[in-house]
């Protein structure tokens, strides 16, 4: 019997090749941008993304997504709604699954427990059952309290982003993994990390308290990789690039897609490869972001 380490690691090409039409894509926080732009070049469609944010907007915006599983698709201050995911919902071109974070917390708490459903309190009492017919109303048999079960929220895979991971799958984030990422590591069949950095195994075992994630499916080394977001220790987000992006969406919410299309095709299309897209954005501008 073989019981030798595999190593995990692969290109950002053999990691947006896991990603097929139709298939449930959960992505983290930071997003992954480096394989997100890779789906897009790709041309996947008909994708449920459990998603937020830009990221989600902008898979969007490239046609990639038919239902969308997502407590937060604003952009922050001034943007509570992004333009390329209000456009698709208002014209039904999207599914929405309505929820908000305790209730997709408990769908992937539920599909990564294996169980028929996730009982949750939030939501009681307003019309959110009505709204989404896939959660339903029920009485606790314990306490006889009112609770919503929520039904498992099962990734086929999630794409996250960290600081770094040894060639074995074991990562590290500094600072504390994103917000849901554990929820849809834990949850999905598989997980892709991609990196900042890849470092000796030796480093992972000598602090090994560091380790959020034990032995990932695959490992993407991608310096830079989250931009335009941030990376906690690396860099800060690039809100210039960011800006250029909702400015194009929202003229495509608006029936002029020109400006998206020049956008998508420089950052997305037309880049063969990270390293092509870095070329893009310029070393000025990405010297800049250094966080420290």
């Amino acid at each position: 019997m073989n019981t030798g380490r595999r190593e995990r690691i692969i290109d950002e090409q053999q990691a947006a090749a896991w990603v097929e039409d139709g298939m449930a894509v959960a992505i983290g926080d930071p997003a992954p941008m480096a394989l997100v732009r890779r789906i897009i070049r790709r041309g996947v469609r008909n994708l449920t993304l459990v998603a937020s944010g830009f990221a989600l907007d902008m898979l969007i915006a490239a046609g990639c997504v038919r239902q969308t599983v997502s407590y937060y698709a604003g952009g922050g201050p001034g943007v509570p709604v992004l333009p390329s995911f209000r456009r698709a919902a208002e014209r039904g071109e999207i599914e929405v699954w309505e929820c908000e974070e305790g209730i997709l917390c408990a769908g992937l708490q539920a599909a990564a427990q294996m169980l028929p459903f996730m009982p949750w309190r939030a939501g009681v009492g307003t019309a959110l059952p009505q709204v989404n017919p896939d959660l339903k109303v029920f009485r606790d048999p314990i306490r006889g309290e009112e609770l919503i079960a929520v039904p498992p929220i099962k990734p086929d895979l999630t794409l996250l982003h960290a600081a770094a991971a040894d060639a074995y799958g074991n990562v590290r984030h500094l600072g504390g993994p994103g917000w849901l990422d554990l929820f849809q590591y834990r949850a999905a069949d598989r997980t892709i990390v991609q990196v900042e950095q890849v470092i000796a195994n030796e480093e992972i075992r000598a602090d090994p308290w560091a380790t959020t994630i034990a032995a990932a499916d695959a490992i993407v080394r991608a310096p830079f990789g989250a931009h335009p977001f941030y990376s906690r220790g690396f860099y800060i987000t690039d809100g210039a690039h960011l800006r250029a992006y909702l400015q194009a969406a929202e003229q495509a919410a608006g029936g002029e897609r020109a400006a998206l299309e020049e956008y998508l095709d420089r950052y997305c299309r037309a880049p063969e490869g990270l390293a092509a897209y870095l070329e893009a954005v310029g070393i000025k501008r990405l010297l800049e972001l250094h966080e420290y």
